[in-house]
């Protein structure tokens, strides 16, 4: 499956059997998407490929250690090492290019949501990130 940012200019492609969308609606997630929450998918890094445009990768770091990286050209959130768990990586699932065949089934740090953030569906809420981190990435971890 093949996902890009907003102008095209950074390209990739995601391969092997997809985890379930997460959400994070923590009050950085929120800043950096102008949403209610950011949706992820958390791969294998041997599951990413760079196909064009990882030099226009632009990265702010903020002072708390929470980091963004987007595209030098239009400002998308781009996918993104995960620090703590340097085996993985970070897609944002608005990126995709095709149809995800998967399902939010986990909302993490509902404690920090936005009071005008009504969660619905039956997915699981987290009060933060579960400890293990598994919860959030079942298929790959299997």
């Amino acid at each position: 499956m093949k996902g890009s940012c907003f102008c095209g200019s950074i390209a990739f492609d995601i391969a092997g059997e997809l985890p379930d969308v997460y959400q994070c609606h923590c009050s950085e997630c929120r800043k950096t998407t102008g949403a209610a929450a950011s949706a992820g998918l958390i791969l294998a890094k041997e599951n990413f490929r760079w196909l064009q445009g990882e030099e226009l990768i632009r990265t702010f770091l903020k002072d708390s250690g929470f980091r963004v990286h987007f595209c030098g050209n239009c400002g998308s959130p781009v996918p993104n090492p995960i620090n703590r768990f340097p085996r993985f990586m970070w897609v944002p699932a608005g990126l995709m290019d095709d149809e995800l065949p998967v399902k939010v089934a986990n909302h993490v740090f509902v404690a920090s949501k936005a009071a005008w953030d009504d969660i619905g569906g039956t997915a699981t809420q987290h009060q933060d990130v579960p400890d293990n981190l598994s919860v959030l990435v079942q298929k790959v971890l299997e």
